[in-house]
Protein backbone atom coordinates (compact mmCIF):
# COMPACT_ATOMS: atom_id res chain seq x y z
CA UNK A 1 0.00 0.00 0.00
CA UNK A 2 1.64 3.45 -0.92
CA UNK A 3 1.75 6.25 1.14
CA UNK A 4 -0.99 8.92 1.61
CA UNK A 5 -1.19 12.55 2.39
CA UNK A 6 -1.21 12.20 6.08
CA UNK A 7 2.14 9.82 5.77
CA UNK A 8 3.88 12.82 4.20
CA UNK A 9 2.66 15.55 6.41
CA UNK A 10 3.36 13.16 9.67
CA UNK A 11 6.70 12.59 8.11
CA UNK A 12 7.89 16.01 7.48
CA UNK A 13 6.47 16.91 11.18
CA UNK A 14 8.35 14.22 12.70
CA UNK A 15 11.46 15.86 10.69
CA UNK A 16 10.91 19.22 12.69
CA UNK A 17 10.91 17.24 16.18
CA UNK A 18 14.36 16.00 15.05
CA UNK A 19 15.93 18.49 13.96
CA UNK A 20 14.82 20.79 17.38
CA UNK A 21 15.55 17.44 19.88
CA UNK A 22 19.24 17.59 17.92
CA UNK A 23 19.32 21.20 18.45
CA UNK A 24 19.17 20.53 22.03
CA UNK A 25 20.75 16.75 21.97
CA UNK A 26 18.03 15.20 23.35
CA UNK A 27 18.04 17.24 26.52
CA UNK A 28 14.69 18.79 26.26
CA UNK A 29 11.39 16.94 28.35
CA UNK A 30 8.94 18.92 25.44
CA UNK A 31 9.14 20.64 22.36
CA UNK A 32 6.86 23.49 21.56
CA UNK A 33 7.31 24.13 17.83
CA UNK A 34 5.39 26.70 15.64
CA UNK A 35 4.71 27.06 12.30
CA UNK A 36 2.98 29.72 10.15
CA UNK A 37 1.91 30.04 6.09
CA UNK A 38 0.21 32.98 5.30
CA UNK A 39 0.09 34.16 1.83
CA UNK A 40 3.55 34.02 0.44
CA UNK A 41 5.63 34.62 4.34
CA UNK A 42 6.97 31.40 6.11
CA UNK A 43 7.10 31.30 10.04
CA UNK A 44 8.76 29.05 12.20
CA UNK A 45 10.20 28.85 15.63
CA UNK A 46 10.73 26.63 18.48
CA UNK A 47 11.04 26.51 22.16
CA UNK A 48 12.10 23.99 24.89
CA UNK A 49 10.74 22.88 28.48
CA UNK A 50 14.06 21.21 30.50
CA UNK A 51 14.10 20.78 33.70
CA UNK A 52 10.47 22.33 34.18
CA UNK A 53 11.80 25.53 32.58
CA UNK A 54 10.12 27.01 29.81
CA UNK A 55 12.87 28.46 27.60
CA UNK A 56 13.26 29.84 24.34
CA UNK A 57 16.32 28.51 21.85
CA UNK A 58 19.01 30.51 23.24
CA UNK A 59 18.57 30.30 26.81
CA UNK A 60 18.27 26.01 26.53
CA UNK A 61 21.97 25.95 28.35
CA UNK A 62 20.90 27.91 31.77
CA UNK A 63 17.69 25.23 31.85
CA UNK A 64 19.68 22.37 31.41
CA UNK A 65 22.61 23.30 34.06
CA UNK A 66 19.60 24.25 36.45
CA UNK A 67 18.99 20.26 37.13
CA UNK A 68 22.64 19.16 37.32
CA UNK A 69 23.05 17.82 40.43
CA UNK A 70 27.11 17.27 39.95
CA UNK A 71 27.92 20.81 39.33
CA UNK A 72 29.77 19.50 35.23
CA UNK A 73 28.45 22.26 33.00
CA UNK A 74 26.55 21.27 30.26
CA UNK A 75 27.16 23.31 26.95
CA UNK A 76 25.02 23.31 24.04
CA UNK A 77 26.02 25.15 20.88
CA UNK A 78 23.33 27.74 20.74
CA UNK A 79 25.29 29.97 19.00
CA UNK A 80 23.05 32.48 16.53
CA UNK A 81 24.46 30.65 13.61
CA UNK A 82 23.42 27.39 14.97
CA UNK A 83 19.88 29.09 15.66
CA UNK A 84 19.59 30.52 12.42
CA UNK A 85 20.24 27.01 10.86
CA UNK A 86 17.47 25.28 12.91
CA UNK A 87 14.89 28.10 12.08
CA UNK A 88 16.05 27.68 7.96
CA UNK A 89 15.57 23.81 8.16
CA UNK A 90 12.32 24.87 10.03
CA UNK A 91 11.25 26.77 7.69
CA UNK A 92 11.88 24.45 4.63
CA UNK A 93 9.75 22.02 6.33
CA UNK A 94 6.64 24.22 6.56
CA UNK A 95 7.49 24.67 2.72
CA UNK A 96 7.46 21.42 1.78
CA UNK A 97 3.91 20.90 3.92
CA UNK A 98 2.62 23.27 1.96
CA UNK A 99 3.61 21.81 -1.15
CA UNK A 100 2.52 18.58 0.09
CA UNK A 101 -0.97 20.19 0.48
CA UNK A 102 -0.53 21.62 -2.99
CA UNK A 103 0.22 18.40 -4.46
CA UNK A 104 -2.90 16.55 -2.60
CA UNK A 105 -5.50 19.24 -3.19
CA UNK A 106 -5.47 20.37 0.71
CA UNK A 107 -5.89 23.45 2.20
CA UNK A 108 -2.65 24.45 3.79
CA UNK A 109 -2.63 25.26 7.73
CA UNK A 110 -2.13 28.62 8.22
CA UNK A 111 -0.67 28.00 12.04
CA UNK A 112 0.32 24.74 12.86
CA UNK A 113 1.37 24.23 16.70
CA UNK A 114 3.08 21.05 17.87
CA UNK A 115 3.51 20.03 21.10
CA UNK A 116 6.34 16.76 21.45
CA UNK A 117 6.76 14.98 24.77
CA UNK A 118 10.36 13.70 24.50
CA UNK A 119 9.69 11.08 27.53
CA UNK A 120 6.48 9.71 25.91
CA UNK A 121 6.98 10.13 22.41
CA UNK A 122 3.82 11.75 22.21
CA UNK A 123 3.13 14.37 19.03
CA UNK A 124 -0.01 16.57 19.61
CA UNK A 125 -1.00 19.42 16.70
CA UNK A 126 -3.17 22.32 16.88
CA UNK A 127 -3.58 23.53 13.11
CA UNK A 128 -5.98 26.90 12.14
CA UNK A 129 -7.00 27.31 8.70
CA UNK A 130 -7.57 31.30 9.04
CA UNK A 131 -5.48 34.32 8.86
CA UNK A 132 -3.92 34.87 12.12
CA UNK A 133 -1.65 38.38 11.47
CA UNK A 134 -1.46 38.99 7.88
CA UNK A 135 -5.02 40.81 8.06
CA UNK A 136 -3.68 42.73 11.28
CA UNK A 137 -1.30 45.53 10.79
CA UNK A 138 0.47 45.33 13.88
CA UNK A 139 0.54 41.45 14.70
CA UNK A 140 3.55 39.42 12.88
CA UNK A 141 4.05 36.06 13.38
CA UNK A 142 7.00 36.22 16.27
CA UNK A 143 4.25 37.87 18.33
CA UNK A 144 1.82 34.77 18.06
CA UNK A 145 4.69 32.45 19.19
CA UNK A 146 5.50 35.09 21.89
CA UNK A 147 1.75 34.54 23.29
CA UNK A 148 1.84 31.00 22.59
CA UNK A 149 4.99 30.71 24.72
CA UNK A 150 3.08 33.02 27.33
CA UNK A 151 0.00 31.05 27.36
CA UNK A 152 2.16 27.43 27.98
CA UNK A 153 4.27 29.32 30.74
CA UNK A 154 1.00 30.04 32.50
CA UNK A 155 -0.57 27.05 32.15
CA UNK A 156 3.22 25.28 33.77
CA UNK A 157 2.92 27.28 36.63
CA UNK A 158 -1.04 27.06 37.26
CA UNK A 159 -0.43 23.28 36.25
CA UNK A 160 2.56 23.30 39.18
CA UNK A 161 -0.20 24.83 41.92
CA UNK A 162 -2.83 22.74 40.97
CA UNK A 163 -5.58 25.26 39.23
CA UNK A 164 -5.82 23.95 36.49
Amino acid sequence: MGKVFEDYFSEVQADMVAVCLEYVENEADDIYIYCSYEPEMYAFDVFFKINNHLVHKHHVNEAVNSGSSTGEKVMIDTSTHRQEAVLDIGIENVRRLHEICKEYGREMPTEIKLHYNVKNGDLKGKYRYDCVYSNDEVLLPDDIFDLWFEEVSKGMIWNRYGEV
